[in-house]
C-alpha cells in the first residue's frame, strides 16, 4: 500500500481553490466583486489621507470568455488618492492576508486584505493577466505602470513588466482587471445598483462610470466633509472565544497578564484586575508572562472575566454618514417625493458599538421592478459604507424590516414581508466588528439585540412617515367632499325644483342651503388640512416636519426609546432640534401641496377617510 504523503499549501492556494467563499461564486459575482473591491480600496486610502475622492470607473465589453457563457470584460478604477509605493504594490495586490487594517477593530471597508488578491487571482486564472496597476504618490516623479500577478505556490505578488505611465491627477492609482464575466446593470447583483448605493452612503464622493452601450455618468458630490474615521479600538473581552482569546495573546509578545489585560483589550482597568482577584483570579498569575501560561491557566483567566461584570465597549469608535449629508445624498436616487432620515446614537450590541441609520423615501417614475406601486419596496443594505447586494433574505436588516408593522404608517404590507409601494428603505450599519455570515461579506449575521436595534431605528423612520402620509390623506379628504358636492348638488336640486315646479328664486335660495348644510364637514376638512398644510410649509422652511396640533395627545403604536426610556415621548411634546439620536424629515420641493382653486376629479382611494392613526389604534 502506497503511503499518504501529508503536504501544506499556501493561503493563496487555498483561495485559488475556493474563490467562490470570497464572492466568485459565478460570473456576474465575479464582475461586481472586482468592481467592489476596487473601489473600496480607492474610497479607504483617500479617507485615510483626509481627500475628497473621485473615482473613474470604465466597464467594456472585449468579445468572447475563456469559460462558457461568459464575455471578457475590461474593468478599470482610477482615483485620486495618495498612490502607493512601488514597494508596497505587490503585497496589496498579490499577496493573502496582507493588510494596514487587519484586526485594528477600526470602521473601514477592508480589513481582512484578501478581496483585491483575489480579484487579481480571478484574473490570473481567466485570462492569464493578472491585473495592471498605475500608481503615483507625491514623491514620485512620474507614474509608473506595472502587471501585477500572484504567486499561488508562495501566496506572494510578481511585477512584470514595469514601465512609464499616465494618470488623470497629479497622485492616485488606476488598477485595470480583464476578466471572464457576465454583466447585469440593474437589480440585485447590477452595477448600476452598486453605484448609486455605493454614492449614497458616501456623500463626500464624486463618481464618473461608463458602462457597456450606456453614456458616461457623473455623481457629483453633496457634500464636501471628508469623513474623520475615528481610531481603531481594542477588542471587548466577552466577544471572544476561548481560543480567540490564547491567540490574542500571542500578538503581543513578552508582556505580563496584568498588563496584557489592560493593553489588549477595551474596557479593563485597575478595578476591573481587583475584581479578577475578588472572583478568584490567582495575584501571582497577574505578573507572570502571556507567553508563560499554560492552556489550563488560560482557560481559568476566561472563565473569571467571563463572569465579572464590565464596562461595555466605548462607541467613539463608531461614525455616521450624518443626517445632513445622509438627507442631500438621498436626493441622488432619483425623483424622490418625500423622504425621512433617522440617525440613532451609538449603541453596544452583543458588547460590539454599532450605529445605524435609516433613509427611507418614495420615489416618483418607476416602472417595473422593486418600488413599483404594486411591488415590494427596494430594500438597499449598508455595512461600514458598503452595498450588500446578495444574500439578502438571511440578512438581519431585512428581518428587521420584516418584524415592522408598517401597515399602522399607511403603507401596504403582507404578512411577515417587506412593505409595498413606491419606497425605497436604505439600511445603513456600521461597526469595528460587523459580524457577516461568511468571508466574501454578502449578509450581516442576525443577533437578537443587533435585530432589535435596526428595528427600533426603522419604527422611529414609520412614525415619521406616517405623519407624512396623513397629510396627504386630509389633502385627498378634502378634494373628494369638493367634488361630491360640485357634482351632486346642482343635479339633486334641479330635480327637487322641477319636482315641485319650484321658481328659479326658490332653487337658488335651495342650492344655497344645501351648500350650507354639506359644507359643514367640508368646513371641517378644509380647516384640517389648511392646518396640516401650514405645518408642512412651516416644516419645509425648517428642514423636518413637525407634528400637527390635533396629533400632540393621539398616540402611536410602537414607541421606541430613541436615546433614553422618555425620549420619543418628549419629543412629541416639544421642539425638535437637529443632532445625534434626532429624526429629520425633508420633503421634495414638489411635495407640499397646494388646495387648488378648482378640485381635479380623482378616483377616491379604498380607505381615503380614515387617517392613519385610526388605522393604528385598530391595529394595535
Amino acid at each position: 500500500m502506497a503511503k499518504n504523503t501529508i503536504t501544506s499549501s499556501s493561503t493563496a492556494e487555498y483561495f485559488s481553490k475556493n474563490l467562490q467563499q470570497v464572492g466568485f461564486s459565478s460570473p456576474t459575482k465575479a464582475v461586481l466583486t472586482t468592481l467592489k473591491e476596487a473601489v473600496d480600496n480607492s474610497l479607504d486610502a483617500c479617507e485615510e489621507q483626509g481627500i475628497l475622492p473621485e473615482i473613474a470607473v470604465h466597464i467594456e465589453k472585449l468579445g468572447a470568455g475563456t469559460l462558457k457563457n461568459t464575455d471578457l470584460i475590461k474593468i478599470r478604477v482610477e482615483d485620486n488618492g495618495p498612490g502607493l509605493s512601488l514597494d508596497d504594490v505587490p503585497k496589496v495586490f498579490g499577496e493573502y492576508l496582507a493588510s494596514s487594517k487587519f484586526g485594528r477593530g477600526r470602521c473601514s471597508r477592508g480589513q481582512q486584505g484578501i478581496g483585491i488578491s483575489a480579484a487579481t487571482t480571478w484574473a490570473q486564472l481567466t485570462s492569464a493577466k493578472g491585473v495592471m496597476v498605475t500608481t503615483k504618490t507625491k514623491t514620485m516623479r512620474q507614474a509608473v505602470q506595472v502587471q501585477v500577478a500572484v504567486d499561488i505556490k508562495h501566496n506572494k505578488g510578481l511585477l512584470k513588466d514595469k514601465k512609464e505611465g499616465k494618470l488623470k491627477n497629479p497622485h492616485g492609482l488606476s488598477v485595470e482587471f480583464i476578466i471572464d464575466g457576465r454583466i447585469q446593470l440593474q437589480g440585485e447583483g447590477g452595477l448600476i445598483t452598486y453605484l448609486t448605493g455605493t454614492a449614497l452612503v458616501n456623500p463626500h464622493l464624486t463618481l464618473h462610470y461608463t458602462l457597456p452601450e450606456q453614456k458616461t455618468v457623473t455623481i457629483a458630490r453633496v457634500s464636501t466633509d471628508c469623513p474623520d474615521v475615528p481610531e481603531a479600538t481594542e477588542p471587548h473581552p466577552h466577544t471572544m472565544k476561548l481560543g480567540e482569546f490564547i491567540a490574542h495573546s500571542h500578538l503581543f509578545g513578552r508582556i505580563t497578564l496584568k498588563a496584557w489585560l489592560k493593553k489588549g483589550f477595551s474596557r479593563i482597568s485597575d478595578n476591573s484586575i481587583a475584581e479578577f482577584i475578588k472572583n478568584g483570579l490567582d495575584k501571582k498569575v497577574m505578573d507572570a508572562s502571556v507567553d508563560k501560561i499554560t492552556e489550563a491557566q488560560f482557560k481559568d483567566i476566561f472563565t473569571i472575566i467571563h463572569k465579572t461584570e464590565l464596562m461595555s465597549p466605548s462607541t467613539k469608535s463608531v461614525m455616521t454618514i450624518g443626517e445632513e449629508s445622509f438627507s442631500k445624498s438621498v436626493r441622488r436616487l432619483g425623483e424622490v417625493d418625500f423622504f425621512s432620515v433617522v440617525t440613532r446614537k451609538p449603541t453596544i450590541c452583543d458588547y460590539k458599538p454599532v450605529a445605524v441609520e435609516v433613509a427611507v423615501a418614495r420615489l416618483k417614475g418607476l416602472t417595473k421592478g422593486e418600488g413599483t406601486e404594486d411591488g415590494p419596496a427596494q430594500v438597499l443594505r449598508f455595512a461600514n459604507r458598503v452595498p450588500l447586494q446578495f444574500d439578502k433574505s438571511a440578512c438581519a436588516m431585512v428581518k428587521a424590516i420584516e418584524t415592522v408593522n408598517w401597515r399602522a404608517y399607511g403603507l401596504q404590507q403582507p404578512k411577515d414581508s417587506v412593505p409595498l409601494g413606491p419606497y425605497v428603505i436604505a439600511v445603513s450599519l456600521v461597526s469595528p466588528f460587523i459580524k457577516f455570515k461568511n468571508a466574501s461579506k454578502e449578509t450581516i449575521d442576525a443577533s437578537e439585540e443587533l435585530v432589535e436595534e435596526l428595528r427600533r431605528t426603522l419604527i422611529q423612520a414609520g412614525q415619521r412617515l406616517s405623519r407624512h402620509i396623513k397629510k396627504e390623506h386630509r389633502e385627498q379628504d378634502l378634494e373628494n367632499k369638493l367634488r361630491y358636492i360640485e357634482q351632486f348638488c346642482p343635479i339633486l336640486v334641479d330635480c327637487l325644483c322641477r319636482i315641485t315646479k319650484a321658481p328659479d328664486k326658490r332653487k337658488k335660495k335651495a342650492t344655497e342651503g344645501l351648500e350650507k348644510i354639506l359644507g359643514r364637514d367640508l368646513s371641517a376638512a378644509k380647516k384640517e388640512f389648511k392646518e396640516a398644510d401650514l405645518a408642512a410649509k412651516e416644516a419645509a422652511a425648517k428642514g423636518k416636519i413637525q407634528i400637527i396640533k390635533d396629533e400632540v395627545e393621539e398616540s402611536e403604536p410602537e414607541t421606541i426609546e430613541a436615546d433614553s426610556e422618555k425620549e420619543v415621548a418628549a419629543e412629541e411634546k416639544t421642539p425638535k432640534k437637529k443632532g445625534k439620536g434626532k429624526i429629520v424629515v425633508k420633503t421634495a420641493p414638489k411635495a407640499a401641496a397646494k388646495p387648488a382653486a378648482k378640485p381635479v376629479a380623482k378616483p377616491a382611494p379604498k380607505k381615503a377617510s380614515k387617517s392613519p392613526v385610526s388605522k393604528e389604534k385598530s391595529i394595535s
